[in-house]
């Protein structure tokens, strides 16, 4: 494949707001995650809220677009100068040669949530939710298209966690395909009571902050993310961090269970290695997908356990944010871009002693190490895979 350059590229979460905070965070071992304070109803977890998306004011031309998803995906887009530089793209591409790729799982739910809770009497919904955007799954990328003034082509990605890592494999497709000549891509997810009660229901979430790998742990704690990446083909001579491959698979063995040997997840790694042109030992960090839920621990570190050398390190982040469902992808494609970037690989937060079944790989504390190649782990319900390979120009 030939590699993407990644000329911006920003994270929004309950670790921080930017790449600056970001990096601060996991260096410091700062964890975002505070006791539910969300739910209309009392439900004991913990979770990752952004502060200040409740009171962020949009602006006046995208008023009729508010709700919580839209705008925590502004506060998103302005970190990191990151509007300034897909501004910057459009301008030099044309508004119909960049390409807008998001990924969701839920979108703006919340605002539909919200249009039932406040029905008037002739059972409508009051008039600052009437928007009709608002409550379908493509809201978000309606919104930032039009907060862009994108006219290229648009799609939403909803594959459960794995998203946000899906869009950067259809953005190297449309690139190859010389459809367009840059891409947007990246998620976004707001915390909502479907999602809290949901995960609740299947007795996913954990009463205390999530514990990935610990041997301990008692489900994940739930987040809200934005974030963003702008692409374009790499080119000889630029020093710019590259999507060197990537790897997606479906193994549908169940809705919300992985493979127990974890063969979705095992095509989607040996997809990106191939793609990338990579053997398993090039690899020098791998961000886990690492939810803290029982099945999915055990089967991803058995499988990192059998697949990679002693020397690979590896490590769940989402102690620091929280699983951000569909924007896990991209917040830790960032997160594994940042660790390229200062070589540095972060550790996991709150766990304490990790499972039996993990190997040298995973490791819980904080380290320097020189990287070149690292890969991103996404893996969403219904056994959506991706896996994503990054490596220094």
């Amino acid at each position: 494949m030939n590699p993407l350059g990644i000329h911006a590229y920003t994270a929004t979460s309950a670790a921080g707001e930017g790449v600056a905070a970001h990096t601060h965070a996991l260096r410091e071992r700062i964890g975002g995650l505070r006791p539910n304070d969300f739910t209309r109803a009392p439900m004991q977890c913990w979770i990752g809220r952004v502060s200040g998306v409740d009171t962020l004011q949009l602006p006046e031309s995208l008023a009729a677009f508010d709700c919580r998803n839209n705008r925590l995906a502004w506060l998103g887009l302005n970190q990191d100068s990151f509007i300034d530089h897909a501004r910057a793209a459009i301008e030099r591409f044309g508004a119909t040669r960049v390409a807008l790729i998001l990924g969701t799982s839920t979108a703006s739910i919340g605002a539909t949530e919200q249009g039932y809770r406040e029905l008037d009497a002739a059972g409508n919904f009051p008039p600052v939710l009437r928007e009709p955007s608002l409550h379908n799954p493509n809201s978000l990328v309606h919104f930032v298209q039009r907060a862009l003034g994108l006219r290229g082509p648009c799609v939403t990605v909803s594959t459960a966690c794995s998203s946000s890592a899906k869009v950067f494999a259809q953005a190297e497709r449309m690139l190859r395909a010389g459809i367009v000549d840059a891409a947007i891509v990246g998620g976004v997810d707001s915390l909502c009571d479907s999602v809290l009660y949901g995960f609740g229901s299947l007795e996913l979430v954990s009463p205390e902050p999530c514990r990935p790998f610990d041997a301990a742990r008692r489900g994940i704690s739930i987040g809200e993310a934005a974030g963003f990446a702008l692409l374009q083909l790499a080119h000889d001579g630029d020093e710019l961090p590259r999507l060197l491959g990537y790897g997606e698979s479906s193994d549908a063995f169940h809705m919300s269970s992985p493979h127990p040997e974890g063969l979705g997840a095992r095509l989607a790694i040996d997809a990106a290695l191939a793609r990338a042109g990579l053997a398993a030992g090039d690899i020098d960090y791998i961000n886990l997908h690492g939810t803290a839920s029982q099945k999915n621990d055990e089967v991803e570190a058995a499988l990192i356990a059998s697949m990679f050398p002693a020397h690979t390190t590896a490590s769940s982040t989402k102690g620091w944010t929280g699983h951000t469902l569909g924007a896990a992808g991209i917040v830790e494609a960032v997160i594994s871009l940042l660790a390229l970037e200062h070589r540095f690989v972060p550790g996991i937060l709150n766990s304490t002693e990790l499972d039996s079944l993990c190997g040298p790989q995973i490791h819980l504390e904080n380290r320097m190490q020189p990287l070149r190649h690292v890969l991103s782990n996404s893996f969403g319900f219904g056994g959506n895979n991706c896996v994503l390979a990054f490596g220094r120009a």
